[in-house]
């Protein structure tokens, strides 16, 4: 593993940081400066957060599966919920990438790669991962830093994120940005400290423990990373300085070994979550062989499982929908409340032109599960596939009201209003499309030809008129993001 020469870097594409916990009962973090109100607010941080998630969503391989993202921010809020300092909401994305990494950024944005969370061994090694990331947001380690450089502009900040976000999703046009956005600056001035390191470190540890999850997994997973790294060729100079020194590893072993050593199973999710990534995001067959191999290593109750509904899912992908039904269902019948089987085999529903089957086997698990956002947008996907319009866009008025930011809501919506043939509809719910993505222009302008769609409705186009209004809006206000 390496380690980013500057603070941004450092937080931003983190492969996985150097923990170093403190004792259990006594962790004394460093004082490491002021709280960097006077440089950037709460408010401004979500809202730089904010413009740069939509960024990620249009130019980034971010994944968009409603049950790997409820479980990604599932096991996200265990450890907020477990978290000191906590003071914005926080936000888990999974990324398609083969590089093992993740990053954390502005207003609790946490983005995990699929390579990481295939590569654990067990649900604590991710969570700690996770846990390290959540500190360097609870400890506002990037305002902290504007706080400490003479205060420079929010912006100029900003931009450089901006590059850095960029470079994940095209390497090419980001390093270029940033050798634009860093020209004429010391690369002292964004250096990264120790401090802000440790801190983040004691903090992630106390979440992991706190949550219910092992310690020792963080000091478990860095060392496989330290064993893996001497098998890879040297990343780029301008992300990457040197591998991770035998000594830091000694030292969080040492700090773990302050906790009580415990055995924590992962939960049966973890397991499902990694055969659906392995299987859905098209790896090769060894890939996935691989991984059924090491599930019948641990050989407990809950890989046992998660081999069966990893077979499901190959014959699912395959076309195979009586075979992927067969293995499917002794495991659903014998928990039949499990989302991730009841999503699965709504599909196979689908697959099997049964779809009154899967809208009726929706309906009862959405109300053993009514929190469940994956099964509700099953069900507006359901109803879609059988042609009963009315009732997914009901649902779906409903739900991306509530959870505007899911693009998986607004793309069923326009789906939705397809089918009913209701072309201004249709254009407002591409333009919300638009806005998640970031483009903003090409928004505002689909919005303006819906109005010529709407002409005689008076309600709509007041609406439209004013959600017109705040795009532009937010246009000008992240405009500063792009200088």
């Amino acid at each position: 593993m390496k380690k980013f020469t500057t603070y941004l870097l450092s937080i931003l594409i983190l492969i996985h940081p150097t923990l170093i916990p403190a004792n259990a009962n006594n962790i004394n973090l460093p004082d490491i400066g002021t709280a960097a109100v006077t440089t950037l607010s709460i408010g401004q941080e979500i809202e730089m957060g904010d413009y740069y998630t939509r960024m990620l969503r249009g130019s980034a391989p971010i994944i968009n599966d409603p049950m790997l993202n409820d479980y990604i921010n599932s096991l996200g809020n265990k450890l907020v919920g477990n978290a000191d300092s906590v003071q914005t909401p926080f936000h888990f994305y999974i990324m398609q990438s083969n590089v093992l990494n993740a990053f954390a950024y502005f207003g609790g944005n946490v983005v995990i790669h699929s390579r990481l969370i295939i590569n654990t061994d067990t649900e604590s090694e991710l969570a700690s991962v996770m846990a390290h990331e959540i500190g360097h947001v609870t400890q506002r380690h990037l305002a902290r830093a504007m706080e400490s450089r003479n205060k420079n502009s929010p912006y100029f900040w900003g931009a450089t994120l901006g590059s850095l976000l960029l470079a994940l999703a095209n390497p090419e046009a980001g390093i270029a940005a940033i050798s634009g956005t860093l020209a004429g600056s010391a690369q002292s001035q964004i250096s990264f400290t120790q401090s802000n390191e440790q801190e983040a470190d004691r903090v992630g540890l106390r979440t992991l423990a706190k949550a219910g999850f092992d310690p020792h997994a963080s000091a478990d997973f860095l060392q496989k990373l330290s064993d893996e790294m001497r098998f890879m060729s040297k990343p780029p100079e301008i992300l990457l300085t040197h591998p991770l020194p035998d000594s830091r590893l000694a030292d969080v072993r040492n700090r773990a070994g302050q906790y009580q050593k415990k055995q924590i199973p992962s939960s049966l999710s973890y397991y499902l979550a990694k055969a659906r990534l392995v299987i859905l995001l098209g790896n090769n067959k060894n890939t996935v062989q691989l991984l059924l191999q090491d599930y019948q290593k641990i050989n407990n109750a809950q890989t046992k499982v998660a081999i069966v509904y990893a077979a499901a899912l190959v014959d699912y992908r395959g076309q195979d929908y009586a075979a992927a039904k067969a293995k499917l269902q002794p495991i659903l019948d014998n928990d039949p409340n499990n989302v991730w089987f009841v999503d699965l085999m709504t599909d196979i529903d689908l697959g099997l032109n049964k779809k009154t089957e899967a809208i009726n086997r929706l309906l009862v698990a959405i109300k053993a599960n009514p929190n469940s956002l994956a099964l509700q947008l099953n069900l507006a996907n359901c109803y879609i596939e059988n042609k009963d319009y009315q009732k997914a866009t009901g649902l779906l008025h409903r739900y991306t009201h509530q959870y505007s930011d899911d693009s998986n809501g607004w793309d069923l919506l326009i789906q939705a209003y397809q089918g009913l043939r209701q072309r201004a509809q249709e254009m407002t719910a591409r333009a919300e499309l638009l806005a998640l993505q970031g483009q903003f222009p090409q928004a505002i302008t689909l919005l303006q030809n819906a109005k010529t769609q709407a002409k005689g409705n008076a309600l709509m186009l007041a609406r439209i008129d004013a959600r017109i209004a705040e795009l532009e809006q937010l246009q000008t206000r992240y405009a500063a993001f792009r200088r």
